[in-house]
């Protein structure tokens, strides 16, 4: 690759469970050479109002002052999945650029069902999708809902899994970090162990770069 360039859209701060202030990982990820970064914050029908206006703030003054594009976001977490696309509206509206859904990993007990409502919801990333089913990777082809790829312990098990069904039905990858504190954060030995350990070849990663790429700028429009 000729540059490099650091882009996740999937990290948390102490507005849900992660460590950090939203400046202060805002800063990390800057110092750790990120272009790009999305606070997606942990969320359900009790939390969004509150996270999403402050997030939607710090994003906007610390983009400024740190150049570094920085989205606002959220992570559907543990909605019923009945209530999903309703609950992506609800986020689009209070101002979140960039919509995850908790998806169905193989490492917590998240309802069934949640995959299959994620992509067809209209949000943009499926996170750590475990043992995702062909048609649900078939659809999230067709919806334009980017399947997630992560370096987080434990939820990077079906990384293969999910690495395969998406090359087979045309869906789109991304590689987050689900960062929830600071040595989380993206560099290139984790990029190229989740990549290897995935069946995939490092020049895979320039596709995947640019998905994530694609997604940054319309979401910052």
């Amino acid at each position: 690759m000729k540059e490099t360039k650091f882009i996740d859209l999937h990290a948390h701060t102490l507005f849900s469970d992660g460590v950090l202030l939203p400046s202060e990982l805002i800063y990390r990820a800057k110092f750790n050479g990120y272009d790009v970064l999305a606070i997606t914050d942990h969320g359900d029908i009790s939390t969004v109002d509150f996270v999403i206006p402050r997030i939607k703030k710090v994003c906007q003054e610390l983009s400024k002052h740190y150049k570094i594009t920085v989205l606002p976001g959220i992570e559907l977490t543990y909605v019923p999945p009945a209530l999903i696309k309703a609950m992506v509206k609800k986020c689009r509206k209070l101002g979140a650029k960039i919509v995850v859904v908790h998806g169905e990993t193989t490492a917590e007990n998240v309802p069934p069902g949640t995959n299959r409502a994620a992509v067809l919801s209209g949000a943009d990333i499926l996170a750590h999708p475990g043992f995702i089913s062909d048609e649900e990777a078939k659809l999230a082809a067709r919806n334009g809902v980017l399947l997630e790829l992560t370096t987080r312990s434990g939820h990077n098990r079906t990384n293969g899994h999910v690495a395969k069904l998406a090359l087979r039905h045309g869906a789109k990858l991304v590689l987050n970090t689900d960062t929830h504190g600071p040595d989380d954060l993206m560099d290139m030995k984790k990029i190229k162990n989740v990549i290897d350990k995935s069946g995939l070849k490092i020049s895979d990663y320039e596709t995947i770069l640019k998905n994530a790429a694609s997604l940054a700028r319309l979401r910052s429009r």
